[in-house]
C-alpha cells in the first residue's frame, strides 16, 4: 500500500497530461467533425473532393506515423511546433475526420421529408439545421462517437512517441525502474475509471435527447 501511495503523485502528472491531450482532442475536433460533415454533404463536388481526401488520409494512416511526421517531418520544411502542440495538431486533425464520418453518416440517415417539412414551415436552411436536423442526428451517432472517445482516451498513450510524460510513460518507467507490474496495474484502473465516468456521461446525454426517437 505504501508503494501505492509513492507512486501516486507520479501517477497524477501523467494523467494531467492525458487528460489535457484528450479534453483538449474533444473540445475542438468535434466541431471542426460537424464542419467536415456538413462539407461532405453539401452540394459543392469540389468542397467533396477535398475533404474526401483529407478523410482518406487521415483515416487510412496511422495516427503514429501523423504524429512522427508533424513533429519530426515537417521541420524539414521549416514548419516547427513544440512537442506538446504537435501532438495535439495530429491528434485533432486524426478525429476530426473519424468524427466528420460518423456525424456525415448521422446527418444523411435523417429523411428528406423532414427539410421538406422545414421549407413547408418557412424555416431558414439554417435554423432546420440546427433546430431539427442536427439534434436528430446527434442521437443516433452518440453510440460510435462514444466509441471513439473511448478510443481517444487510450491513443493518448502514443504522445510517449514524443517525450510527453503521460500517463502509461509515467507506469512504464515505474515498472522498469522497479521491476514490478504493479504501476501499470495501477495505470489501467486509473484508464478504466476515467473511461467509465465518461461511459456515465454518454449515457446521461444519450438519455437527454430520447425525445427524438
Amino acid at each position: 500500500m505504501n508503494y501505492i501511495l509513492s507512486l501516486m503523485p507520479q501517477i497524477l502528472e501523467g494523467l494531467k497530461v492525458t487528460l489535457e491531450v484528450f479534453l483538449l482532442t474533444l473540445v475542438l475536433s468535434i466541431p471542426l467533425g460537424i464542419i467536415v460533415a456538413l462539407a461532405r454533404t453539401s452540394k459543392s463536388l469540389v468542397l467533396k473532393k477535398i475533404m474526401g481526401a483529407y478523410v482518406l488520409v487521415m483515416r487510412g494512416t496511422p495516427l503514429l506515423l501523423q504524429i512522427v511526421i508533424i513533429f519530426f517531418g515537417l521541420p524539414i520544411v521549416g514548419i516547427t511546433f513544440d512537442r506538446f502542440l504537435a501532438a495535439i495538431i495530429a491528434f485533432v486533425l486524426n478525429y476530426t475526420a473519424y468524427f466528420g464520418e460518423i456525424f456525415r453518416a448521422g446527418i444523411i440517415s435523417i429523411d428528406h421529408g423532414q427539410y421538406e417539412g422545414a421549407e413547408v414551415l418557412g424555416l431558414t436552411q439554417k435554423d432546420t439545421f440546427f433546430r431539427i436536423i442536427l439534434p436528430q442526428a446527434i442521437k443516433r451517432v452518440i453510440p460510435p462517437v462514444a466509441n471513439e472517445i473511448t478510443t481517444l482516451v487510450k491513443d493518448t498513450s502514443l504522445v510517449y512517441i514524443l517525450g510527453l510524460d503521460e500517463l502509461l510513460k509515467i507506469a512504464k518507467i515505474a515498472s522498469n525502474r522497479d521491476v514490478t507490474l504493479v504501476p501499470l496495474l495501477l495505470a489501467g484502473i486509473v484508464y478504466l475509471i476515467v473511461i467509465g465516468i465518461l461511459s456515465k456521461v454518454l449515457e446521461k446525454i444519450e438519455k437527454k435527447y430520447e425525445y427524438y426517437n
